[in-house]
């Protein structure tokens, strides 16, 4: 919405998901105009190191937890290794010690897929590991007179992990009496 309240509405978050839509577009079509130039071990393993770090072991953990909050560790894996700048640097990296080539392009078309297709985007500490509907936000979006998204569909209710309820907003007008 705004820097004050970075928050979506379900028509920005669709929009915002469509614009990783086309990064995936882009990155799908070199991967086919140079698909006999990548190197297909180095590039599955590119694409399932993000993944088998930063994925994996929350989801195992968040399934374990049967709605419990999991430990916050999980949160800061999936967060650096589902980061553009982390993977950035991996390529970086990579190109530096290896040698710059084409399979690198199944990074940048992980995350947009990631992004575009799922709808996956950093995750909170304050919010269950996998995406659950909360209610604070279905308040929001009744206060804008949106609807509401379609439930998820997981076994269990998590409840937030981490939410340190608001202390009430003191205004000087108040704080004067």
């Amino acid at each position: 919405m705004d820097q004050a309240n970075p928050f979506e509405t379900p028509r920005t978050y669709s929009l915002h998901r469509a614009e990783y839509l086309v990064g995936l577009a882009v990155t799908t079509g070199l991967i086919v105009y140079h698909f006999g130039d990548i190197r297909w071990l180095p590039a599955i393993g590119l694409f399932l190191y993000i993944d088998l770090i930063g994925y994996i072991p929350g989801a195992v953990a968040f399934k374990k937890s049967g709605g419990r909050p999991i430990h916050k560790a999980y949160y800061v894996l999936y967060n650096v290794m589902h980061s553009l700048i982390t993977q950035g640097a991996v390529a970086a990296l990579w190109c530096w010690l290896v040698k710059p080539e084409w399979a690198l392009l199944v990074l940048p078309f992980h995350l947009f897929g990631d992004r575009g297709l799922f709808g996956n985007f950093m995750k909170s500490f304050a919010l269950p590991f996998e995406p659950v509907r909360q209610e604070g936000y279905l308040r929001l979006l009744d206060d804008l007179g949106l609807p509401h998204p379609k439930p998820v569909g997981h076994a269990m209710d998590p409840v937030p992990v981490g939410h340190v309820p608001a202390r009430p907003v003191v205004r000087e007008t108040e704080a004067v009496r």
